[in-house]
């Protein structure tokens, strides 16, 4: 299914995030919409705030985004922009290498979240949240989403997979339960370091691929 674009502006990609050097109206935004998730939760996210938080003139908001889904999917289309970077989704790891090579390229991005991306996590949270309250939403964040298991189950179905389907589904529970605990749950204030986020996926790898 593809993405539909309500009234919001599409952001190019490979645009800087948060009001870096040819950031576009768009993505100033989004990247504002996301913060204010981040720090102030759903109910903190109007359009009046998002135009105070990106530093534009009253009314911007509401000029590229009239509705509060608009709004909404603006910021769920942006997430999904700066995670696919974040996780390296241009760079995947070679699959010809085994579970060592997926495990190595996999921490990597996964470490690169919990370290250094947190807002991303929690506005993706949110958003996740929010989703399951309107079906409009769901439809939109699970289609703006699906690039990132398909890309997980095209590495796993090169690396020799007997059950890709299944074994993404176990791969995307591991490492989704790993940054929700680091980010929002019991383990907040002790994030793994890269060795063992590269250990866990070793073993976990390990059993579904062969050597």
């Amino acid at each position: 299914m593809a993405v539909r674009n309500t009234s919001v502006n599409s952001a190019p990609a490979g645009s800087a995030p948060g009001g870096g050097t040819g950031a576009t109206r768009a993505e100033l935004v989004a990247d504002a919409a996301l913060g204010l998730l981040a720090e102030r939760g759903m109910r903190g996210l109007t359009h009046r705030a998002v135009d105070a938080a990106a530093g534009l003139p009253a009314g911007s908001t509401s000029n590229l985004a009239r509705t509060r889904l608009a709004l909404l999917e603006a910021a769920v289309r942006r997430l999904a922009e700066r995670e696919a970077r974040v996780l390296g989704l241009g760079e995947p790891p070679d699959p010809r290498g085994g579970p060592d090579s997926l495990a190595e390229g996999l921490a990597r991005a996964v470490h690169r979240s919990l370290t250094g991306n947190r807002e991303l996590l929690i506005a993706r949270y949110e958003l996740a949240l929010e989703a399951t309250r309107r079906p409009e939403l769901r439809e939109f964040f699970d289609a703006t989403g699906r690039q990132f298991r398909d890309a997980l189950t095209g590495l796993l179905t090169a690396a020799g997979s007997p059950d890709p389907a299944r074994h993404v589904l176990s791969l995307a529970a591991w490492a989704d339960g790993l940054m929700f605990s680091c980010a929002a749950g019991a383990y907040h204030a002790d994030v793994p370091s890269l060795d063992d986020v590269r250990t866990g996926l070793r073993e976990l790898l390990g059993a579904m691929l062969p050597a």
